[in-house]
């Protein structure tokens, strides 16, 4: 039988679900509103701070799936369970993304030979909501990233999002007191820029993770060290270090020990400090020094 890999659902799942659910909520139709004000009013730094709100509805939506995922029993064709559709999900959004933001640039380039009238206290107060938004849903998340790096990743993008709409605030005051109506295109391409700037860890994250590449923030070398030096290993190979979902982490390992007696102890130690390291899921082998296990093998 295939091992079962879920985390147990608890009420304050339950809780951070409901507060996700919200917060996407929120984010998809206040993206959908500024959308609609922008194209109405002709505001491309409106319609291009509407799709990096709709960024907020993928990450949020991401975030949520992992927690959804963890609790989908395994099975026998998939022994880990469907937790690694995360990572192709967000490989797959991070080039939905860099589409849009080619999109976006096009025209906002395009704005500066053609320009246009543009409502800038429209601008302001669309915007305005949106910080309002992007904080209220940061708010709802406020407690479960304290405890969880996938809840605080969707907690500090709100939070800068929440920042890229006051920059727009101030750009739709400009153009309503100056006529200053370039600002509206230069805002576009900045916020394009924005989403490039945080699209590219997404891409390289996912493409890195979909590759069972070594996760971000770890490092091999230092976990390898850790793993040799705890107290009854001689030394260790065939150590891989790969991602099961956006959320969770795992190893497999060859402990080469010197007494064989220790090998319930060392397993349990090594487990103890992979957990500290936030390695969840590992699997370790252990072996005598000089045995036929003892090889150094690729």
């Amino acid at each position: 039988m295939p091992h079962d890999h879920r985390s147990p659902v608890t009420p304050s799942t339950r809780k951070l679900t409901r507060a996700f659910a919200w917060g996407i909520t929120l984010n998809l139709l206040y993206s959908a509103i500024e959308f609609g004000i922008g194209f109405h009013s002709g505001s491309m730094g409106l319609m291009a701070d509407a799709g990096h709100n709709l960024s907020d509805v993928i990450s949020l939506v991401l975030a949520l799936l992992a927690i959804r995922l963890s609790a989908r029993k395994a099975t026998r064709r998939y022994t880990y369970g469907f937790k690694k559709s995360t990572i192709l999900a967000s490989l797959f959004n991070a080039v939905l993304l860099l589409i849009a933001v080619g999109m976006i640039a096009a025209e906002s380039i395009s704005k500066f030979f053609r320009p246009q009238p543009v409502e800038g206290f429209a601008i302001a107060w669309t915007a305005g909501a949106g910080v309002i938004v992007n904080f209220l849903t940061a708010w709802l998340l406020m407690r479960g990233q304290e405890r969880d790096l996938n809840v605080r990743g969707a907690f500090l993008h709100m939070i800068a999002d929440a920042l890229v709409s006051i920059g727009v605030v101030a750009s739709g005051l400009v153009i309503a007191y100056t006529g200053w109506t370039v600002i509206d295109p230069i805002m576009g391409l900045l916020i394009a820029l924005i989403i490039v700037v945080s699209t590219r860890r997404l891409l390289c994250d996912s493409l890195r993770l979909s590759l069972d590449g070594v996760p971000c923030g770890l490092d091999a070398e230092r976990i390898a060290e850790i793993v040799r030096t705890t107290p009854g290993v001689e030394h260790i190979h065939h150590l891989h270090i790969w991602a099961i979902s956006t959320t969770q982490n795992a190893l497999t390992v060859h402990a080469v020990l010197a007494d064989e007696r220790q090998s319930s102890e060392v397993r349990r130690e090594i487990r103890r400090r992979l957990r500290a390291e936030g390695i969840t899921h590992a699997t370790i082998e252990t072996e005598i020094a000089g045995g036929e296990g003892d090889e150094d093998e690729d």
